[in-house]
């Protein structure tokens, strides 16, 4: 139940998973694929904030979210001015593609991270499924947590080298390659602005 529950979550619609469409379109299956494992492993971050108590400070303190989710949200439109001014956003072959594709995993991260509605959501969400009388708490978290983490790994990668086909796609039957690069720093800018919007 748990892990259908996840599945569900993780193709909804959200900043994580346009992101690596996002990559995926602009920049090639390995730097889509790079953003998925970024996004799915930061989880893991998460689960040890709501098993140490982070995620309830967060969502008890309004002052608290809204600093983090300004920071995660400058974070996401630095990215897309980045995206905005490269000049070659289909990664090269070698060394200089891992390279890349290893900064991205590292921005994924810090991205995830940055984003206080994960760490509430993992607060609201991972109680639902826990048993006291297992006993444990933490170690159920810390499973529940691992769960997440390769559903969420497995839902990303589809999208990540489906959304690299159809990017390799249009480059080659349009040679577009430019202007989805800036249509892909503009959605992450968007995002940002979406993330940074007041909300009740």
């Amino acid at each position: 139940m748990f892990a259908a529950t996840s599945a569900v979550l993780a193709f909804t619609p959200g900043p994580d998973i346009i992101y690596v469409m996002t990559r995926g379109m602009a920049q090639g299956r390995r730097a889509a694929l790079a953003a998925a494992a970024g996004f799915a492993l930061g989880n893991f971050g998460h689960t040890f904030f709501a098993i140490v108590g982070l995620s309830a400070l967060i969502a008890s303190s309004a002052t608290a979210f809204t600093c983090i989710k300004l920071a995660g949200a400058a974070y996401l439109m630095y990215l897309g001015v980045k995206m905005l001014r490269s000049r070659n956003p289909l990664l090269s072959k070698g060394r200089l593609a891992d390279l890349q594709c290893r900064v991205i995993f590292r921005q994924s991260i810090l991205a995830n991270l940055m984003n206080p509605k994960v760490a509430v959501f993992f607060l609201a969400f991972f109680p639902q499924f826990l048993e006291r009388e297992r006993g444990g708490v933490p170690l159920q978290m810390l499973v529940l947590g691992t769960t997440f983490v390769v559903v969420t790994m497995l839902c990303f990668g589809t999208v990540a080298i489906l959304s690299g086909e159809i990017g390799r796609w249009l480059e080659s039957r349009t040679g577009s390659g430019d202007r989805i690069g800036q249509l892909a720093g503009c959605v992450l800018i968007g995002l940002g602005l979406r993330l940074a919007w007041p909300e009740r």
